[in-house]
């Protein structure tokens, strides 16, 4: 029986639900890569969004070619033997250390906002998150584009009515300057690198599950431009509050409070649909590398009970400084990664790929 294929619209909102997690909704993250650089962070706004479109094409152009299942394919295809295991390990490393920071998140987030134990945020998430993916790629898909369209017009309601009570000014002061990247152009490159690379898990078998290169190209074109209004909308809301906002940890949260405490706690609920769209395709893309899940249903079974424990244990130590300093990381590793996909795109168009 032929395989039903998902349309562009799911396959941008996955790719949209992929990326945007909780570091997105928070502000944390277009605060450290993009608003602390005044007026310059606009132009590294418009740069990571057409950087978006063209590497989520690549990646899921390749996932329908090599008919990937994790992100394993994609990185040996780009990276050869020994440079791809290189990566394919700091991407596996990775993607169960979101996994884990994700569910310390929640439990956070819990204690501080819903007056509830941290530990019970903490298993509700790793429970909710291992249940999904033992649906199996289609219900991770399933699950991540269906809670996207209500994150985006939540995110872009809060940044609307910040941006009525306190419009951007025309300048505005760049903030402090610690970190690992401190050049507009470089942030929204790291951007970009580390965030598609940790999406690849997800990427790839998403591209194996559209239509056609078509549904591909209008996918990545639709994700892409939802990755930069999304961003740019958390921007401007943030531009207006730089003054006091650089000592919260959920600045998004900071300025929901301050329009209506109503909306600070349904921006509450949308950072938690956020939180569980990155643990969700974090566990998925580690139990894929570790098992293929189709083949091996019951030791894949295994697998996601034992690592969502591990995580959960793992999330009671936290995990400070997780923006400023291990995304950044990541990203310079990701630019060889990315850097490798662009030399094979034009490779394979002389090879039996194309």
């Amino acid at each position: 029986m032929k395989r039903k294929r998902i349309s562009a619209f799911k396959v941008a909102a996955t790719y949209i639900g992929t990326v945007v997690g909780a570091g997105f909704a928070t502000g944390q993250e277009i605060m450290q890569f993009f608003a602390r650089f005044g007026i310059y962070g606009a132009g590294g706004l418009l740069v990571a969004t057409g950087l978006f479109i063209f590497f989520g094409f690549i990646i899921m152009d390749l996932g329908n070619k090599l008919h990937a299942r994790s992100h394993l394919e994609i990185i040996r295809f780009s990276g050869g033997k020994f440079l791809g295991t290189v990566i394919d390990t700091i991407i596996t490393f990775f993607l169960f250390g979101t996994f884990s920071v994700m569910i310390a998140g929640n439990g956070a987030l819990f204690e501080q906002q819903l007056r509830l134990p941290a530990i019970a945020g903490n298993t509700v998430m790793a429970v909710l998150t291992a249940l999904t993916v033992l649906t199996g790629i289609n219900g991770v898909i399933n699950s991540i584009s269906f809670v996207v369209p209500f994150l985006l017009t939540v995110v872009m309601a809060v940044s609307v009515f910040s941006f009525a009570q306190n419009p951007v000014k025309p300048v505005f002061p760049v903030i402090s300057q610690d970190g690992l990247v401190n050049h507009w152009l470089a942030a929204s490159v790291l951007y970009v690198s580390y965030n598609t690379v940790t999406s690849v898990a997800i990427l790839g078998p998403l591209g194996n599950e559209a239509k056609d290169e078509k549904t591909i190209r209008n996918g990545a074109i639709l994700g892409g431009l939802g990755l930069g209004a999304g961003a740019g909308m958390i921007y401007l809301a943030l531009s207006g509050y730089m003054a006091v906002i650089d000592k919260f940890e959920v600045p998004m949260l900071h300025i929901a409070g301050g329009i209506s405490p109503l909306l600070q706690v349904v921006y509450a609920i949308v950072l938690i649909a956020e939180i569980y769209t990155t643990a969700v395709s974090s566990l998925y893309g580690f139990t894929s590398r570790v098992i293929d899940m189709e083949k091996k249903p019951v030791k894949g079974r295994y697998i996601v009970a034992a690592s969502t424990v591990v995580a959960l244990l793992s999330s009671r130590l936290g995990f400070s400084n997780l923006v400023k300093f291990l995304y950044p990381l990541i990203g310079y590793c990701g630019i060889i990664i990315l850097a490798a996909l662009v030399v094979n795109m034009y490779i394979a168009k002389k090879k039996h790929l194309n």
